[in-house]
């Protein structure tokens, strides 16, 4: 199992900007890949970001150049520093990190983070 706690949801203003971690613990030795997605009211979850245990990352179109994803493997943590802030960025931003054991790729997610744009 895998356990994952999220931290740095905050009320911003517009322009603003905010870090977001996630620090994983548990079996975390076969984790692949960490993510960010977020969650709007009446929205499905969308992917923010991605980052694999080799530092590649993926983002989002509508998020690129506003928003980047880093990992501190010693801390087994990834962060999101998210620039230039709107409204529309408000979501519950969640953690996820993938983990494959055996020929099995399973999803864990943290329980979210509350992010809120607003002036």
């Amino acid at each position: 199992q895998v356990q994952l706690v999220e931290s740095g949801g905050d009320l911003v203003q517009p322009g603003g900007s905010l870090r977001l971690s996630c620090t994983a613990s548990g079996s975390i030795f076969s984790i692949c890949a960490m993510g960010w997605y977020r969650q709007a009211p009446g929205k499905q979850r969308e992917l923010v970001a991605t980052i694999t245990s080799g530092g590649r990352t993926n983002y989002s179109d509508s998020k690129k150049g506003r928003f980047t994803i880093s990992r501190d493997n010693a801390k087994n943590t990834v962060y999101l520093q998210m620039n230039s802030l709107k409204p529309e960025d408000t979501a519950v931003y969640y953690c996820n990190a993938q983990r494959l054991t055996g020929a099995t790729l399973k999803d864990y997610w943290g329980q979210g983070t509350q992010v809120t744009v607003s002036s």
